[in-house]
């Protein structure tokens, strides 16, 4: 089984370029971040020619978070995080594709910090922190796959000097990823790739891309059970060098189907 997680970064506008990708790289699931489109202009029928069901949480202008799934219909479980009903951003969808559970989320940014758009992530990431925990004890394959918006480390950056009071690098919120990993979540692209320097995204300004002046922000977490299985784990960046394309890659991760 073949799962990713792309930043879409403005659907309407990258609709061909994800649907071009779909069919190249056909994964069996996909989790999109930054629909940024209200729930009723998911374009669905789009994504149904290509024999892809959906489950997504859309938001006028901002945020968003879809799960895709090929040939079968995602079940949602939930369409946010506990811990906060006041919270209407649309950063989290939670379904059942099979004996796989597949939270998509997208992590605020944050910046500037300190002030209260970093007060919001912190908070965040705490309720994050309580459902990635709840999710662990309840057991059974877990992924979930999407913007972070957290460097964990200095090898996640390019010039790590550069972005220490970032908002993605603090050291908050690099001590609440090293907590999601404590829980027993398994850092997949990190699990295949030790000690690389691998990245996820890079900025449109500066021909970052081309300098390979990334970050490494899109991470897929793996739970025990699902990560017995991970037989690989890579950043597509062909896509990311495409026309029109996202500031963020495609990470995609191989799991072993159950015999």
């Amino acid at each position: 089984m073949k799962l990713a997680t792309f930043n879409i970064n403005g659907i309407t506008s990258r609709l061909p370029a994800l649907l071009a990708w779909l069919q190249r790289e056909s994964p069996d699931i996909a989790c999109l971040q930054e629909l940024k489109i209200p729930q009723e202009r998911f374009p669905l029928l789009d994504i149904q020619s290509l024999g892809y069901h959906a489950v997504w949480h859309g938001q006028k202008s901002w945020n968003g978070v879809a799960i895709l799934a090929r040939g079968t219909q995602p079940q949602e479980v939930r369409r946010a995080l506990p811990g906060d009903p006041e919270d209407l951003h649309s950063r989290y969808i939670e379904a059942e594709v099979g004996d796989l559970t597949v939270g998509c989320l997208y992590l605020p940014n944050g910046n500037p910090a300190p002030g209260p758009k970093y007060d919001y992530k912190l908070r965040w990431v705490a309720r994050l922190l309580e459902h990635a925990r709840a999710l662990m004890e309840r057991g059974g394959k877990v992924v979930l796959a999407g913007d972070y918006n957290i460097i964990p480390t200095d090898l996640d950056v390019y010039a790590p000097e550069r972005w220490r009071e970032d908002a993605l690098f603090r050291p908050e919120v690099r001590e609440a990823y090293q907590q999601l990993l404590a829980q027993g979540w398994c850092d997949a692209l990190r699990q295949r790739h030790p000690g690389e320097k691998i990245f996820t995204f890079w900025d449109y300004w500066r021909t970052a891309f081309e300098r390979n002046a990334g970050l490494r922000i899109d991470h897929l977490l793996l739970s025990p059970a699902a990560a017995a299985t991970l037989q690989d784990a890579e950043v597509d960046r062909v896509t990311r060098g495409g026309a029109k394309p996202s500031d963020h890659a495609p990470v995609w991760i191989r799991l072993a189907s159950a015999s």
